[in-house]
């Protein structure tokens, strides 16, 4: 128990954040010294979300300082509670209401073509992400969080899940290594998140121990939709077991890659080329194939060269991938144009399509395409690239309704 607690960053860095220092005192109540450029119009509003908080932690007498550089109401309330529970010992977490926005549900087979990666104590990254049109925002809890905010990463991450308009994108979160990372799903697991990635794993034992977490506090909170998983193999070991991994439960939606990681594991350096990690990509691809879910490449660190990004994406589709990741919002529209079906894949998927549905007119059994034999997987899959091709307007949705039921 301490008397002092301090949470937030300041700085020329902090912007959409704010530094808060709070010091219980014996009397003399609540003293708040606020700091803000916007402290003319908002100064009040900010003084009293304040207040309002520490009477809810039970708080009467304290000295705070805030230095505040535009920070949402959202960012506010998640640094002062963590200044707080510095100070005092409570299970009592003060919940923001949720935005209507955000009150969606993700389908297990939807499109996961890119995943933007966001630090989970870096608020301005957050605000805005959603307008970039990613199909899935991961606020990461693990590698890009200094061990020392990993508490505070957790509160703004769950106001970031009810406040934050992620406009569509699948509202992914990033938890740590289990086992510590099962304590981060008390903060999102509740709050609406559609999808967990579970990094560096290795055995099915980790993703029974997440799913286990997760049916208990869905449980306790009354959670009847169901909470997807994305396993990221990172290492040797994981990428031998990766297909019992992937078929542990049907919760899991994709498998992930992350080389930098693997690579370190191998003892070797990550390249443009990628020889050293050709293997460990194959194995990823057939174990999510033979499990039936997505499987997704990893991130390309150099977010400056487009051109390489370019090649990257058309390697990785290439080889199966339906997706990667991106650490960066101008990697986005690269990555979908290149994961988009091109004009030959469409043109082969509306002939498929087609004998399938002319087969069935006929109550045919089988399908074929000239001398070939289409099977169900192949017609599934060609039906997703004509949605694919609607979505991104290289078809009508006259097409697909004339010939896909």
């Amino acid at each position: 128990m301490k008397h002092k607690g301090i949470a937030g960053n300041r700085g020329k860095e902090a912007r959409s954040d704010c530094f808060i220092e709070i010091e219980l005192t014996e009397s003399e109540g609540i003293s708040i010294d606020l700091q803000s450029k916007v402290k003319k119009l908002f100064g009040d509003s900010i003084t009293e979300l304040c207040k309002n908080e520490l009477i809810f932690f039970g708080i009467g007498n304290a000295s705070i300082k805030i230095e505040d550089n535009g920070a949402l109401p959202f960012v506010l309330a998640a640094r002062i509670e963590a200044a707080l529970k510095q100070c005092i010992e409570t299970d009592k977490e003060y919940i923001l209401e949720m935005i209507p926005e955000n009150q969606y549900h993700t389908a297990k087979d939807r499109y996961r073509r890119s995943r933007l990666y966001l630090p989970g104590n870096t608020p301005k990254l957050m605000i805005n992400a959603g307008l970039h049109k990613p199909d899935g925002i991961i606020l990461d809890l693990e590698d890009s969080v200094a061990p020392a905010k990993k508490d505070e990463a957790k509160l703004l991450v769950r106001n970031a899940l009810r406040q934050v308009n992620f406009y569509g994108a699948e509202r992914m979160v990033r938890i740590n290594q289990t086992p510590k990372g099962l304590e981060d799903l008390d903060y999102v697991i509740p709050h609406n998140v559609n999808l967990i990635l579970v990094p560096k794993c290795e055995t099915v034992e980790q993703i029974k121990q997440v799913e286990k977490r997760i049916a208990e506090i869905s449980k306790e909170k009354n959670i009847s939709c169901p909470i997807y998983l994305m396993p990221i193999i990172e290492s040797a070991l994981g990428v031998i077991n990766a297909y019992e991994i992937a078929s542990v439960s049907q919760n899991v939606v994709s498998l992930a890659i992350g080389l930098e990681d693997y690579t370190t594991d191998l003892g070797t350096q990550r390249t443009k080329v990628g020889r050293e990690t050709f293997f460990a990509r194959c194995q990823i691809v057939n174990a999510a194939r033979a499990a039936g879910i997505q499987p997704i490449d990893s991130v390309f660190s150099d977010v400056s060269d487009m051109e390489s990004l370019k090649n990257i994406t058309l390697e990785s589709k290439s080889l199966g991938f339906d997706g990667m990741g991106c650490i960066h919002p101008r990697q986005i529209k690269v990555v979908h144009k290149y994961f988009n079906p091109n004009d030959k894949e469409i043109e082969k998927a509306e002939k498929i399509v087609i004998a399938f549905y002319e087969a069935t007119e006929k109550g045919l059994g089988v399908v074929s395409l000239g001398s070939k034999m289409i099977d169900p997987p192949v017609v599934k899959r060609a039906q997703r690239t004509i949605e694919m091709a609607i979505k991104v307007g290289k078809l009508s949705k006259d097409w697909r309704d004339k010939y896909v039921s």
